[in-house]
């Protein structure tokens, strides 16, 4: 079972935008902690935004200002605005929840940032 399917990624021109969301099932998505990821080839994999229970936010330094968070409890999904994207945002993208010992994890939608 997916839990978390994310979807919305694809091919941007550098300052160009898009919008991920993250399809939450199988739990009770507002009680969850969620988190948005990415990696690069090559690379770790970086926290890159976080939007807690009751809708406080945080970012990871290189996306402040150009990026947000945010979730729909009634649609079971969380969201992320990218904006003046950069080359160096490319990258698999996912979304992650968590609540006590519960965890769960999407498989990523690829994002390139590329002229």
């Amino acid at each position: 079972q997916l839990h978390l399917v994310e979807s919305g990624g694809g091919l941007v021109e550098p300052g160009g935008s898009l919008k991920l969301s993250c399809v939450a099932s199988g739990f009770t998505f507002r009680y969850y902690y969620m988190s948005w990821y990415r990696q690069a080839p090559g690379k770790s994999r970086e926290l890159v935004a976080t939007i807690t229970q009751d809708l406080r936010t945080g970012y990871v330094d290189s996306v402040k200002g150009r990026f947000i968070i945010s979730r729909d409890n009634a649609k079971n999904t969380v969201y992320l605005q990218m904006n003046a994207m950069e080359p160096e945002d490319t990258a698999v993208y996912s979304c992650d929840g968590q609540y006590g010992t519960n965890h769960y994890w999407g498989r990523g939608t690829q994002v390139t940032v590329s002229s």
